[in-house]
C-alpha cells in the first residue's frame, strides 16, 4: 500500500486576535517536532499571517491561507490579496473551494478551478475542497456532486495537477453542525475522489492526499484517519484548541 504523509490543516476562518494567534501557535510549536513524519499546517485570517509566518520561523509546522485572489497579477481589485502576497508572507498551500465560499460569496466550479490554477502558478499547493451538501445526500447524489467538482478542475487544469495539490473532501453538513460522517462514510467518498484521479492517472491518484473535513475532533479522529484513503484532516473549530488540535495531529 502506498504511504502518503499525513496532513493535519487548521483553518482557523474567522477568528483570532494579535495575542490568541501567538499565544495558540507557541503552544502547538511544541507539540511538533522538526523530524516529524506528519505536517501540521495552519491557515490563519489574512491579517495575521504575518505574525503567524514570523513565529514559525524556523519551526516544521506549514503556513496556508484561506482563499485567493482569482486575478493573477497585482493591480486594481480593491480587497483582493494575490498568490505571490501570500507566498511573500511564506505560505505554501491555500485553501479554494471552501463550502463557505461556495455557499456564502457564490464560488462556482469555473471559479474554484481558475483559483486553483492560479495558486499553483504562484507557487501554492491548492487544497481542493469538494462536498455536498444534506441535502444532495440524501438524494443520492454525493458521488455525482464531487465528481463536476473534480472534473472540472481536471478538465482545466489536467491531471497533472493534483501531483502538487491536495483535495479535502468536508461534507456541507458535517462543517459546524457537530455532525460528523462515520469513517465508512468517509471513506467510501475518498475511495470514489481516488478512482476519478485514478482514471486519469494511477500513479497520481495513489499519491495524491485526500484529507477529510466536517467536526473533526479528538473523539473521532483516530477511527477517521484510520481509513485507507483518508490522509488527514481539515480542522475548523478544533484547530482553534491547542490542546485538541495537538490530539487530533497525535492521531493521524
Amino acid at each position: 500500500m502506498t504511504v502518503r504523509t499525513p496532513l493535519i490543516a487548521g483553518n482557523w476562518k474567522m477568528n483570532g486576535s494579535t495575542q490568541r494567534t501567538q499565544q495558540l501557535i507557541s503552544s502547538l510549536c511544541s507539540g511538533v517536532a522538526d523530524d516529524d513524519d506528519r505536517i501540521m499546517l495552519l491557515c490563519p485570517p489574512y491579517p495575521y499571517l504575518h505574525i503567524a509566518a514570523e513565529a514559525l520561523k524556523s519551526k516544521a509546522i506549514m503556513l496556508g491561507a484561506q482563499n485567493i485572489a482569482m486575478e493573477p497579477d497585482s493591480g486594481a481589485y480593491t480587497g483582493e490579496v494575490s498568490g505571490l502576497m501570500l507566498k511573500n508572507f511564506g505560505c505554501e498551500y491555500v485553501i479554494v473551494g471552501h463550502s463557505e465560499r461556495r455557499a456564502l460569496y457564490g464560488e462556482t466550479n469555473e471559479v474554484v478551478s481558475n483559483k486553483f490554477i492560479i495558486a499553483q502558478a504562484q507557487g501554492l499547493q491548492p487544497i481542493l475542497c469538494v462536498g455536498e451538501t444534506l441535502e444532495e445526500r440524501e438524494l443520492g447524489q454525493t458521488q455525482a456532486v464531487v465528481r463536476r467538482q473534480i472534473q472540472k478542475v481536471i478538465d482545466s487544469a489536467g491531471s497533472a495537477a493534483f501531483s502538487s495539490a491536495v483535495i479535502a473532501y468536508e461534507p456541507v453538513w458535517a462543517i459546524g453542525t457537530g455532525l460528523t460522517a462515520t469513517p465508512d462514510q468517509a471513506q467510501e467518498t475518498h475511495s470514489f475522489i481516488r478512482s476519478l484521479i485514478s482514471e486519469q492517472d494511477a500513479t497520481i491518484a495513489s499519491l495524491v492526499q485526500i484529507i477529510y473535513g466536517g467536526s473533526m475532533k479528538s473523539e473521532n479522529a483516530k477511527e477517521l484517519l484510520s481509513m485507507d484513503d483518508v490522509d488527514g484532516g481539515l480542522v475548523g473549530g478544533a484547530s482553534l484548541n491547542a490542546e485538541e488540535f495537538l490530539a487530533i495531529f497525535q492521531a493521524a
